[in-house]
């Protein structure tokens, strides 16, 4: 078989693929096209998978940033070609957006580390199964939320956000942040803008608290996040060759 193409789309350096990197096949081609900066290829096709990532902005901002609607026309065309999309928090607002799902800002924000719990078809899914305990601790760091797309499968709730986690067919779209480690959440803490939020959102001590919790959860993250991108990529692979 052709080596797998996955098309990595960031909106922020430090929000990247993170340890969603270790389950990717050890030949595959990572492209990643900077959305602020960089044109969406004119066929989404030309790759075999898109991860899309997080980022500050939200997918309703497309006045103050006219690439969001790009990307959302591009992801739109992706889902009626038929590529697989990974969609991580505002990745997974632009995935329901291009799937004509309504996106708004959320009850209050949800961020450091809180538990989601898979529904009854999340325990099954084939990408989730068996890859953490029905309830798990994951960082959060979210505004906005998303309606479920017509069609899609509701997977993960939080008590905060019911919607956490989606399928639609072979895509996903997933509000929580598996990818974040350590080293990379100091990326994060790193950034000015981050850290204020974060501050915020949580008070003086808060950079603190959300490294000390995410120290206790990340090496459960970091295998699922390993496990699940690995059987995503089975699942993209067994789509090829039907």
């Amino acid at each position: 078989m052709t080596t797998l193409r996955l098309l990595e789309i960031r909106h922020a350096e430090c929000e990247s693929l993170g340890t969603y990197a270790g389950g990717l096949p050890h030949d595959a081609e990572v492209t990643t096209l900077r959305a602020e900066r960089d044109t969406f290829p004119d066929d989404p096709a030309s790759f075999d998978a898109i991860a899309v990532m997080g980022g500050g902005m939200g997918a309703n901002d497309g006045p103050t940033h006219p690439w969001i609607d790009d990307e959302i026309e591009f992801l739109r065309r992706a889902l009626a070609e038929d590529v697989p999309i990974w969609g991580v928090c505002l990745g997974s607002q632009l995935l329901a957006s291009a799937a004509d799902a309504k996106v708004s800002t959320g009850p209050a924000p949800e961020i450091g580390i809180s538990k989601v719990t898979w529904t009854p078809d999340g325990v099954v899914d084939p990408v989730w199964k068996d890859l953490s305990d029905k309830t798990f601790d994951c960082m959060q760091w979210h505004y906005d939320t998303f309606e479920l797309p017509e069609g899609a499968t509701l997977l993960a709730s939080s008590e905060a956000y019911p919607n956490q986690a989606f399928r639609l067919g072979a895509s996903y779209g997933l509000q929580f942040h598996l990818e974040v480690d350590s080293p990379l959440f100091a990326t994060w803490l790193d950034d000015p803008d981050y850290r204020t939020e974060l501050v915020d959102a949580l008070g003086p001590s808060g950079p603190d608290q959300v490294s000390a919790d995410l120290a206790d959860v990340e090496s459960t993250t970091r295998a699922m996040a390993a496990a699940a991108m690995s059987r995503w990529f089975d699942v993209v692979v067994a789509r090829q060759t039907r």
